[in-house]
């Protein structure tokens, strides 16, 4: 999605056991996961010691196979991040590493504490000295501090303390471990390969490594994988489940399984949505995507309007995903510089652009400039999700309320004015519903109900 500035998405954590070694296998399933973070990436493997690799950038530059080639173990986490607090420091990538009475802990983490401050000023006033502003590291620290005689009685009191999101990929002294929050806000896998195993944030990351799909880490549960299987236990009381759906929305590539539906056909059935609500209304001439996230909702679009699709945008891919520039010149230079419209495929028509969603709506705005200087007579707009009117606190990055444009600007005719469109259409929120399958999800950043 191109829509956003600078909201960004959440982490991508695996864990593999393998007795040939892991770290080739996590260093591959980290490529897969690299839409979910591009600001740095980090492995840890267990040999009888810990060794750890973090560096800034995308896994080829943080990670490139010089530096990882003879990181030794049959036992590797990985991490790539994308961060919701500052990342200048190195400090600030994972895996975070440890010494906890429990012996030597690496801990890759996707989420977000909704109750870090306090968290914070709690343990600095008990004496804790922190060397991050991550909130994987306070987990850590309640982890050590928590007094318990065992790993596991530890978990369970670190996950009293805690609110928020988090699923965590955790390598400790010869063992390997993922955990679930109460509410599965956030994925986890878990796959067989032929001699190991692996859990990861998406399928995506288990086919790169041919491994199969067994099923989700339920909510609450603490999985061990190794030498002798998959072990698993109910550590945490499960609560009201609470998944978070701009995983189907955007986050997710389309060829993975979250939980437990495929997110190729919850975003063509959120395109579906759209065009039977249209259905009476003037049919447009071309159905149109935003890349890349925008293209399975148009295609679902088309196939259900019988209007004709075409990827009139082409989006650069050797230009990063959060080019930000200083004013609104250089900003619609960079847009440019990282899309550009195909003249042909959209002068003189009624153009139908789709957008998985639209946070600030500045990109958003310039595009629909683009295609009118490429000769569209209307733009339409139809958006695959309600409007996004709240802050997120559980993993994305999401600005203050005052920030989105549904409440600057008040109304949907307000965004339609700010954006120059003809029409704008947003999925309602049953259709969103309907689309994911009907589960239950967390969809706080749109109806401000959060669930913790």
């Amino acid at each position: 999605m191109t829509s956003r500035g600078t909201i960004g998405e959440a982490c991508g954590i695996v864990a593999v056991f393998h007795p040939d070694g892991a770290v080739p296998l996590a260093h591959r399933a980290l490529f897969s996961l690299q839409h979910r973070g591009q600001e740095g990436a980090g492995l840890a493997s267990w040999d009888g010691d810990l060794h750890l690799e973090r560096k800034h950038g995308l896994v080829t530059e943080g990670l490139p196979i010089y530096r990882v080639k003879d990181m030794p173990g049959t036992l590797a986490i990985g991490h790539c991040r994308y961060s919701t607090v500052p990342v200048e420091r190195s400090q600030n990538l994972q895996p975070f590493a440890a010494t906890t009475p429990y012996g030597r802990l690496a801990v890759g983490h996707n989420g977000n504490l909704s109750n870090a401050d306090r968290l914070r000023a709690e343990l600095e006033a008990a004496g804790s000295l922190m060397s991050t502003s991550m909130d994987t590291e306070l987990l850590v620290h309640l982890i050590a501090r928590s007094g318990s005689p065992d790993f596991e009685g530890a978990l369970r009191a670190m996950a009293q303390r805690v609110e928020g999101a988090y699923s965590l990929t955790m390598l400790l002294e010869g063992r390997l471990f993922g955990l679930r929050d109460p509410h599965g806000i956030r994925p986890l896998v878990l796959g067989r390969m032929e001699r190991g195993w692996v859990l990861a944030s998406e399928t995506c990351a288990l086919e790169i490594v041919h491994a199969e799909y067994e099923r989700e880490v339920e909510p609450g549960e603490l999985v061990e994988i190794g030498p002798g299987g998959v072990r698993s236990s109910q550590l945490l009381e499960g609560r009201s489940p609470a998944p978070c759906v701009f995983e189907f929305v955007y986050f997710a590539r389309p060829n993975s399984l979250v939980f437990g539906r495929s997110v190729y056909a919850a975003r063509t059935a959120m395109g579906e949505e759209l065009a039977r609500r249209d259905a009476a209304d003037a049919r447009p001439d071309v159905v149109v995507p935003v890349p890349d996230s925008g293209v399975p909702a148009a295609i679902g679009y088309a196939r259900e309007s019988g209007v004709p699709y075409a990827g009139a945008i082409l989006r650069s891919h050797y230009v990063g995903r959060t080019f930000l520039l200083p004013d609104q010149d250089s900003r619609r230079n960079g847009i440019q510089l990282k899309l550009s419209v195909i003249r042909e495929a959209v002068a003189g028509k009624r153009v139908l652009l789709v957008d998985d969603s639209i946070v600030r709506g500045n990109t958003s705005r310039e595009i629909v400039a683009m295609l009118r200087e490429s000769g569209a007579s209307e733009v339409w707009l139809r958006v695959a999700s309600p409007p996004i009117a709240w802050p997120c606190y559980l993993g994305v990055d999401f600005p203050d309320r005052d920030e989105l444009v549904i409440n600057t600007v008040g109304t949907v005719a307000g965004v339609r004015e700010f954006l120059g469109v003809d029409d704008l259409r947003y999925l309602s929120l049953d259709g969103l519903r309907r689309a994911t399958g009907g589960i239950a999800v967390c969809d706080a950043c749109m109806t401000g109900d959060y669930p913790v």
